[in-house]
């Protein structure tokens, strides 16, 4: 990355953080906070919005013409720090401490399941062994989990995911992971054998299909 980019990424990083803090400016105001013209402020914005993180909107005013602003999208929200699986893992540690309702942990991943199963059989249907795990690793793609397909010579499958969503909660909690299992067995109806697992340390999740 050059510096002009680095100097680009690192100002549309404050644009965005300004935006998230302060709500809808325009482009005299975030000029102001920034020290930079209202030409450059313009040339960011239009990136931005190329983008996906920030809408232009016109405001009215009482007199003259409407005011271009600028907005986050819903989208630019994924851009800023998450913490879910921290309260993830607060509500599952609640239901493991009391013995009255440490089964329910079990029951609720397995619910989970059968939920994606519902979800995403339809999107099996008719389709071949070779077309099914091209479909999952659509679905796993657009989860999150940067998968890929690799065939081997023997007309197998390995299905590689190199990002894990639910990492943390999954190191601790191995149902996520035997759920997950099941899932891919039960959309692609033959046998799946994980031989690598990120929660457990590994670089990434292997699936052995077929």
């Amino acid at each position: 990355m050059t510096a002009d980019s680095r100097r680009d990424s690192s100002t549309r990083e404050r644009i965005l953080m300004l935006l998230k803090t302060s709500g809808r400016m325009n482009a005299g105001d975030l000029s102001s906070e920034l020290a930079l013209t209202e030409m450059a402020i313009r040339r960011h914005m239009y990136a931005l919005e190329s983008e996906g993180s920030v809408n232009i909107v016109a405001v009215r005013q009482a007199m003259g013409r409407p005011l271009h602003a600028y907005e986050l999208t819903a989208e630019a929200d994924e851009l800023f720090p998450k913490n879910y699986h921290v309260l993830a893992l607060d509500l599952l540690d609640e239901l493991a401490e009391d013995p009255d309702t440490a089964a329910l942990i079990d029951r609720m991943f397995e619910g989970r399941k059968k939920k994606l199963l519902d979800r995403y059989e339809p999107r099996m249907a008719g389709k071949s062994l070779e077309q099914k795990v091209s479909e999952l690793a659509v679905i796993q793609n657009a989860g999150g989990y940067m998968a890929e397909v690799e065939t081997r010579s023997d007309g197998s499958f390995m299905l590689y995911e190199y990002n894990c969503p639910i990492a943390q909660v999954a190191g601790k909690y191995q149902q996520a992971c035997r759920c997950e299992l099941s899932l891919f067995k039960s959309l692609l109806d033959v046998p799946v054998e994980r031989t690598e697992c990120l929660a457990k340390g590994g670089g990434k999740c292997s699936y052995h299909i077929g």
